[in-house]
């Protein structure tokens, strides 16, 4: 079974071409029916056991959609019901891959389509997108590849229009071209490099390794992280402009935040919008005093623990962010705070990579080792420090190309120059270079594959 990720050969030279050339020479009218035949091909060329899940899913929710709008107060028990069956039947189906069915690997997408369908049924409820009667069009909604495995999580009312009339044009396959070649660019030339740093340190083992090695480490796995889901998100968008769907944002600068809460209102925005619309404001938000809001930051917290997974540790990694979050808000209140300008990103750069190691080490022994070792608490560390200057010497390069694609510096020079002939060439240059590192190493799956 071939997986086709975006960042594999078999996608990049054999599946986009051979599907932007049936999609173009598709009538418009017909193009969405393209665009759901293309994406049953893409999942079921990765995951095709869990396909006819996917597809029973669309149909029985779009039945469902159907029947959710609101038409009178007599019936309005009957769709609140209804929704409520529904949401629960999705979540359990989540559940069970996710906790019950002891399956080691998750259908493809699960997570993402999930919530995308259950934000449908809530809008069609509240009345705040119309119901769709065409199922071509709802299920190109949930299944089009661009976004059905890693997100970004959209809307159905963000897309609907594009559903319905889109252009394909030059100029939108040549500039979404130039957004998929960043993102494949820091996938494989970023995200994949810096990552064999924290993968060597776990093949040695965490006992054996200094503090210093350590904190490196953590940052290597801090821009794998990044540079590979945002690099995904990068792709994805630069596939939806080709289509002529414009698909939102997930990501917008989140090393440069100044504070834990900032940092994820910068991070993987899709899923952080989602939780908040659905679950924190429908809780109180911040509306109903402060112990009631640190509540509510609680539940979006372990609700958002439990979606990348049921293992103690992203609980763990979960739990801190929410104690940082509400910490911040404490501090928040005082002025002194608000004018400091280093400290905060200080602060910042040191909790991010501490709570990442709650998310990559699911073994909690294993993660109380190495987080002894961040903080200097494992005796007789104090020297020994060669490990860490041998990683620095091979790695140092790249971990500041990666802090220096982590700044609005790189994208400003893009967004100033990507219309010159120089850029357009050193893009087709980088797309070829990647294909070539490719088909010598071989592709690594994203991250959020497994979510």
């Amino acid at each position: 079974m071939i997986s086709l990720i975006f960042s594999s050969i078999e996608f990049l030279l054999w599946f986009l071409p051979v599907f932007l050339i049936a999609y173009g020479i598709t009538p418009c009218k017909y193009r969405n029916l393209t665009l759901l035949a293309g994406s049953m091909i893409f999942y079921a060329m990765g995951d095709a056991g869990n396909l006819p899940l996917l597809m029973l899913s669309i149909l029985c929710n779009y039945f469902v959609g159907i029947h959710l709008t609101k038409r009178s107060p007599k019936t309005l028990w009957r769709k609140r019901l209804l929704l409520l069956l529904a949401l629960g039947i999705n979540l359990g189906v989540l559940l069970w891959f996710k906790d019950w069915s002891g399956a080691e690997v998750l259908p493809l997408g699960i997570s993402f389509y999930t919530f995308q369908i259950l934000s449908y049924l809530i809008d069609v409820y509240r009345g705040e997108v119309s119901r769709e009667y065409s199922f071509p069009k709802f299920a190109t909604y949930v299944i089009m590849f661009p976004k059905l495995i890693s997100g970004p999580i959209t809307r159905y009312g963000e897309v609907a229009d594009s559903l319905t009339d889109r252009s394909f044009t030059v100029q939108g396959l040549e500039d979404g071209m130039k957004l998929f070649i960043l993102g494949l660019a820091a996938k494989v030339l970023l995200a994949d490099r810096v990552g064999i740093l924290w993968h060597e340190v776990q093949v040695t083992g965490f006992e054996s390794i200094s503090t210093p090695l350590a904190w490196l480490a953590a940052i290597a796995y801090s821009m794998k992280i990044y540079f590979d889901f945002w690099g995904y998100s990068l792709m994805a968008m630069g596939l939806g402009r080709m289509l002529g769907i414009e698909l939102p944002a997930n990501f917008r600068r989140p090393y440069m935040a100044r504070s834990v809460r900032d940092f994820y209102r910068r991070w993987h925005m899709t899923l952080g919008q989602w939780f908040c619309r659905y679950v924190y404001i429908p809780l109180g938000g911040s509306r109903c005093g402060e112990f009631r809001t640190i509540f509510n930051l609680l539940v979006v917290w372990m609700l958002t623990a439990f979606w990348h997974g049921a293992s103690w540790n992203f609980f763990c990694w979960g739990g801190l962010l929410w104690i940082c979050i509400v910490l911040e808000r404490q501090l928040g209140r005082l002025k002194f705070v608000h004018k400091m300008k280093v400290l905060p990103h200080i602060y910042l750069w040191l909790i991010i990579p501490m709570s990442w190691m709650c998310f990559a080490i699911t073994d909690l022994t294993q993660l109380q080792v190495y987080l002894d070792k961040m903080l200097w608490l494992v005796p007789g560390i104090s020297g020994g420090y060669e490990d860490a200057g041998k990683a620095l010497g091979t790695y140092g390069g790249l971990l500041i190309v990666s802090g220096l694609a982590c700044t609005p510096a790189i994208e400003k020079l893009y967004h100033k120059w990507q219309d010159k002939l120089p850029v357009k060439v050193l893009l087709a240059v980088l797309f070829w270079y990647c294909v070539w590192k490719l088909q010598l190493e071989g592709n690594n799956p994203f991250m959020y594959f497994s979510f």
